[in-house]
């Protein structure tokens, strides 16, 4: 299969280049069937916010996913899931997050936490290679994508890859509606 490209940005094989993903998504692709399916493409890291690097790279929003990390607690147990929208929308963490993670109250994960237990930059965390433990909350809608670009695990570079295959990543929980217009 040949790697997916996405505006212009240049296409290189993940698996290939470790030095560009933060170890934990280096381990899980070294590991994942799919594999051979995600490119990385290398990127300014002062352009790594979504905004930035779509103008930047001419990319549609309706291309890039955001991970978001929210966590809440019920029975004193701390559930924790990342979130994966489409970047033209926002988790309903509110509502279907809390729902999905049967806590009372669910809010973002605080940086300092995300960062140290995912073993990725802010900015940067991704779906592939997430903590034991952390579920994964895929809106429906980003599983469509024909070419999703999401993070890499650092700022310098994304990854991209069929949304399809978001939902392959195991533990995946498809989620129509995750993700709300964004106000």
């Amino acid at each position: 299969m040949s790697l997916p490209t996405l505006g212009a940005l240049t296409s290189l094989p993940a698996t290939d280049h470790p030095q560009l993903l933060a170890p934990p998504v280096a381990r899980f692709l070294g590991e994942w069937k799919h594999a051979a399916d995600v490119a990385v493409v290398e990127i300014d890291p002062e352009l790594a916010d979504t905004a930035a690097m779509t103008e930047a790279y001419q990319v549609s929003l309706l291309a890039s996913a955001n991970c978001v990390v929210v966590a809440g607690r019920r029975g004193g147990e701390e559930r924790t899931a990342a979130c994966v929208v489409r970047a033209d929308t926002r988790a309903d963490v509110n509502n279907l997050v809390k729902r999905s993670l049967d806590v009372r109250k669910a809010s973002f994960l605080a940086m300092e936490r995300a960062v140290e237990e995912s073993g990725m930059e802010y900015g940067g965390i991704t779906p592939l290679g997430l903590p034991e433990g952390w579920r994964l909350l895929v809106d429906a809608r980003v599983a469509a994508i024909d070419v999703a670009i999401v993070g890499s695990g650092v700022r310098r570079s994304k990854l991209l890859l069929p949304g399809r295959l978001l939902a392959e990543v195991p533990g995946a929980e498809v989620v129509d509606g995750l993700g709300l217009a964004a106000s």
